[in-house]
């Protein structure tokens, strides 16, 4: 496939689950989708919903194994999602920055030119401590 950048509107679903409570954000969305070297990457510029104003939020992601969500502008992250396997990440927050474990259970894409759904299920910890289990549901149509 050649690549591409189409504009797009996004609808994502970020779940995440802290010792049995579990807390859900939805975010609509216009953005970008694009194609290039086997990787789909979704961008969409965040806003004060959030709570990462004048920041821009990419999702790559290379077939069914690895993905990552990498954040630039005013809290800078960068996390890697890849099966049955852990990374220690950056991720910033208006508060600060911090080095924390991710450990990807699910990588289902299913992006393709005209749009698509990717699904990323991982758990976050913090100095291999528990924090939390974590899902983007992510929904892609073309404009």
């Amino acid at each position: 496939m050649e690549k591409f950048i189409k504009p797009v509107m996004i609808k994502m679903k970020s779940i995440q689950n802290t010792s049995g409570e579990a807390s859900e954000v939805e975010l609509i969305t216009e953005g970008s989708l694009s194609f290039d070297n086997g990787k789909y990457t979704v961008s969409y510029k965040d806003s004060e919903a959030t709570g990462f104003e004048d920041s821009v939020t990419s999702v790559e992601v290379e077939e069914q194994r690895l993905a990552s969500v990498v954040r630039v502008g005013s809290a800078p992250s960068n996390l890697v999602l890849e099966i049955n396997k852990k990374h220690h990440c950056h991720y910033g927050t208006p508060y600060g920055d911090m080095m924390v474990g991710i450990y990807a259970h699910s990588i289902k894409n299913e992006l393709d030119e005209k749009g698509g759904n990717l699904y990323l299920r991982y758990t976050i910890d913090i100095n291999s401590s528990y924090i939390s289990d974590n899902e983007i549901i992510m929904e892609v149509n073309q404009i």
